[in-house]
């Protein structure tokens, strides 16, 4: 490319440049590595039909083999159509048996008894419903529950806790939205996916973006430049960003910290876990 036609970097998009294949095949050792020393060597997962449990599911499959992957597709009575024919369309295109569980019964039974009919309460209510669906089953297959939830979403805690947040493991959770989208081409994910408006499908005509009020292009580059390069709120205004919207993407990275860490536990000895305790699982193994 010459140097007239060359393309300026945006702020920010250096820093969530990736090379695919790379990336792919360090997430597939990840997996691999991770599920086989727990002893177990399964793995399960919810497939709803979006690009974060599509590239997940596509990495598992890679690592596993599509024997040990089990793919649950649990759909509520107001998920959209197109969300149940793109899992589905997942299933075939990775050779995987997947099974459906409505949960609709059970998150209706929850809300009658709760209460819990707002849109809000009712999306928590089903991400809860469907994490419980998904450690049952792991539990019952001894297999080990992949998160779908990626960087972007758990800085800005988008999610719910003890819902679609939990997982055993977490193969995109240091991925950037943006750069999920940068693996589901070579992981062969359909266009039809990659392309739909990004949405957790928890009441009809939902919007991830138009709840959050940016987009992910725009987020993605200051939170690149705000967590990774380090940058300053004064440097990251110089480069283009409002100052509104720093602060207001600020404001949602300290408020949600508390998802992203175990509960605090008050400190009354003299090694306290989460404070002086803080060795990886595999601790004297």
């Amino acid at each position: 490319m010459s140097r007239g036609t060359a393309h300026r970097l945006l702020p920010g998009e250096a820093e969530l440049r990736l090379e695919p294949e790379a990336t792919i095949r360090i997430l597939t050792g990840f997996l691999r590595h991770e599920v086989e020393r727990v002893g177990w060597g399964r793995a399960v997962l919810g497939l709803s039909g979006g690009i974060d449990s599509a590239v997940v599911a596509a990495l598992a499959v890679r690592a596993l083999g599509p024997g040990a992957v089990t793919p649950l597709l649990m759909p509520y009575r107001a998920s959209h159509p197109l969300s149940l024919t793109h899992a589905e369309q997942m299933l075939g295109l990775l050779g995987v048996v997947g099974e459906k569980i409505d949960i609709t019964p059970m998150v209706d039974a929850f809300a009658q008894q709760s209460g819990a009919t707002d849109p809000l309460r009712l999306g928590n209510v089903m991400a809860r419903v469907r994490m419980t669906v998904l450690y049952d089953r792991s539990a019952a297959d001894h297999a080990l529950v992949l998160g779908t939830s990626n960087k972007t979403e758990l800085l800005l805690g988008y999610g719910t806790l003890h819902g679609d947040l939990a997982s055993a493991l977490n193969p995109i959770g240091d991925l950037y939205k943006t750069q999920v989208r940068a693996l589901a081409g070579p992981l062969e994910v359909p266009a039809g996916i990659r392309r739909k408006p990004p949405s957790a499908d928890l009441w009809p005509a939902q919007s991830d973006e138009a709840d959050l009020g940016f987009s992910y292009d725009e987020v993605d580059r200051l939170l690149a430049l705000l967590v990774d390069a380090r940058m300053s709120r004064a440097a990251v205004v110089r480069a283009g960003f409002s100052a509104a919207l720093v602060d207001r993407v600020t404001r949602m990275v300290v408020r949600s910290q508390f998802k992203r860490r175990l509960p605090v536990i008050a400190k009354v000895s003299t090694r306290s876990i989460g404070w002086d305790f803080r060795y990886p699982r595999d601790w004297r193994t």
